[in-house]
């Protein structure tokens, strides 16, 4: 039963139109990182960059290294479009989007996240069997058909991602929608639209329409008489996301999942006249059947079980971080901080103020002043730049922080040498303060 439902052939018209989207989105987010400014304000100017912990020895390229880098890029993602060396070209990108979105954090974003995910899914799938160079050079490749597990890695990676999402902003902060209207705040000069956005009634509609978009769209999209209406939803959502948030590609690419719910032969229809609908009842079964079923369950339970972690840490993950990432909790909370670091000389005993803009920029700044994991990534950095003096510090960080706008409290333990402590990163750190102190 499970091989017929996995295996079963069907037609292909959606993950070609899709990686022909795919490609195309992937090449203007790289390219748009060039022209925007994306490239220097975050690998370029700063003089260290945040990688994710365990990752620092990937760094960014010295002088225009990483304009070529993304130039690179984008090249591949044309190749995925096109359907040439497709295999090779995938494999590439995917590798490539890891390595930059390994390096820094920053500029870290649940998008970034997923577009990783997604390109190393692509690699496996048959995205270049028709409407593609390969196919043109080995007429051989060419088929109407792929397995239904195709179809099916795709539904369930977003619905792991759409129902975490809605079942993350089940609290307080974000049922009484005022981290809505904080986020509705900065976006008050907006042509138009900026006073509307500040009105209570709308933040409303957008907490409670977030929810339910988040936990019902891939179910409604799945049940056809829904279906049409789901994806009008999804228009409206998306394109409200694409001109309130300004983030980039992912809107669009989130439309784009949308081929793989509609009938495939409304896609070939639409968009493929020429190819041929493939209607056969075919079931095929690989020979490596069984390694491709034990990488799809492990790979799906790792997905499951990341945004579970935060549950088995100490404390509350919006105030600790620990567990944030790599769970799908988007734009779920806004924080500031009031941070002073100063180094102590081992030696001398004597004390020395660190003036955070002799090392960062002010993005970094932000961050070093409200998340736990990149305030100890500072400290490490600053013992290593003392140590290249000469001089053995301790590090010490006094930080306030405020989450969604409530009162300040103390975030870290200043008495606690931070560069002579490890990262845990499945287990709460205890320099990090309970929420609940002063």
């Amino acid at each position: 039963m499970l091989n017929k439902w996995l295996f079963k052939n069907i037609d292909n018209s959606a993950l070609i139109v899709f990686r022909i989207i795919f490609g195309l989105l992937c090449f203007l987010e790289s390219v748009g990182a060039i022209v925007t400014g994306w490239i220097r304000k975050t690998l370029v100017e700063p003089e260290f960059t945040f990688s994710f912990i365990g990752f620092e020895w990937l760094q960014p390229l010295p002088g225009d290294g990483m304009y070529y880098y993304y130039a690179i890029m984008g090249l591949f993602a044309l190749c995925i479009m096109v359907g040439y060396k497709y295999r090779l070209s995938a494999l590439c990108f995917a590798l490539m989007w890891a390595v930059t979105y390994l390096m820094q954090k920053s500029s870290y974003n649940n998008h970034y996240y997923l577009l990783m995910l997604l390109s190393s899914i692509m690699v496996f799938l048959p995205a270049h069997k028709y409407a593609s160079v390969d196919v043109k050079l080995n007429p051989k490749l060419k088929s109407l058909s792929m397995p239904q597990w195709c179809r099916l890695v795709i539904i369930l990676q977003l619905f792991i991602v759409y129902t975490y999402a809605s079942i993350a902003k089940l609290y307080p902060d974000w049922l009484d929608t005022s981290v809505m209207e904080i986020l509705m705040q900065s976006k008050q000069d907006y042509i138009l639209i900026g006073d509307i956005l500040q009105q209570k009634w709308l933040h409303y509609i957008l907490a409670y329409g977030g929810i339910l978009f988040d936990g019902l769209i891939v179910p409604l999209l799945l049940f056809k008489p829904t279906r049409k209406y789901a994806f009008m939803a999804s228009i409206f959502f998306h394109l409200f996301n694409s001109i309130v948030f300004q983030i980039g590609i992912f809107p669009y690419l989130s439309l784009a999942f949308s081929l793989f719910f509609f009938e495939a032969e409304t896609i070939q229809k639409l968009f493929l006249k020429k190819k041929p609908f493939y209607n056969l009842e075919a079931i095929v079964i690989p020979k490596m059947k069984t390694p491709l079923l034990v990488i799809l369950s492990v790979y799906f339970l790792i997905q499951i079980g990341l945004p579970l972690r935060h549950h088995f840490i100490e404390d509350n993950v919006l105030w600790t971080e620990e567990g944030h990432r790599l769970s799908w909790r988007m734009m779920l909370r806004s924080k500031s901080g009031r941070t002073n670091y100063w180094v102590e000389n081992k030696e001398s005993g004597k004390s020395l103020i660190v003036n955070l803009r002799d090392y960062l920029t002010p993005k970094q700044i932000r961050s070093a002043s409200t998340k736990p994991d990149v305030i100890w990534q500072f400290a490490q950095h600053l013992k290593q730049k003392f140590k290249e003096d000469n001089q053995e510090v301790a590090v010490y960080v006094e930080c306030k922080v405020s989450v969604n706008g409530k009162p300040y409290k103390t975030l870290i333990n200043q008495e606690v040498d931070l560069s002579s402590v490890e990262w845990n990163t499945f287990k709460h750190n205890d320099w990090i303060l309970p929420s609940k102190d002063d």
